[in-house]
């Protein structure tokens, strides 16, 4: 989807491919990345959407409004970042509501090194 603009919080559509075949799925992801980001690079910082609840992870975040995003399915945001350049987008379907919107910023925050405070803790510094 070259030219397109995408958003934080919309959901895109994005080929996952098989290790075992040479196919790919059509999954959904979240974008994680800014506009600014995205428009300067022609790449996407997204993290997977996905129903497998059976092997959770403790970062996982379950979407309450998960139809208004237009899932077909009970999901979570799944912090298994990765980019992708924007020309490999199949479609964007969707953005997350407020209340997932704020769990999920939430939880990406406490997994990345993005505050003065946790820089000061990772280089070995007091708070």
């Amino acid at each position: 989807m070259r030219g397109e603009t995408f958003d934080p919080f919309q959901v895109v559509i994005v080929p996952f491919p098989f290790t075992d075949k040479p196919t790919a799925k059509r999954r959904p992801a979240l974008v994680t990345s800014t506009r600014e980001f995205n428009d300067r690079h022609s790449e996407l910082v997204l993290a997977m959407i996905t129903s497998a609840r059976h092997s959770a992870w403790p970062s996982d975040v379950c979407l309450q409004e998960w139809r208004a995003a237009r899932l077909t399915a009970p999901c979570v945001v799944r912090f298994k970042l990765f980019t992708l350049d924007v020309s490999l987008i199949l479609d964007a379907i969707g953005v997350l509501g407020e209340p997932d919107r704020r769990a999920t910023a939430t939880m990406l925050s406490r997994c990345m090194a993005l505050s003065d405070t946790t820089l000061k803790l990772s280089a070995g510094g007091s708070v």
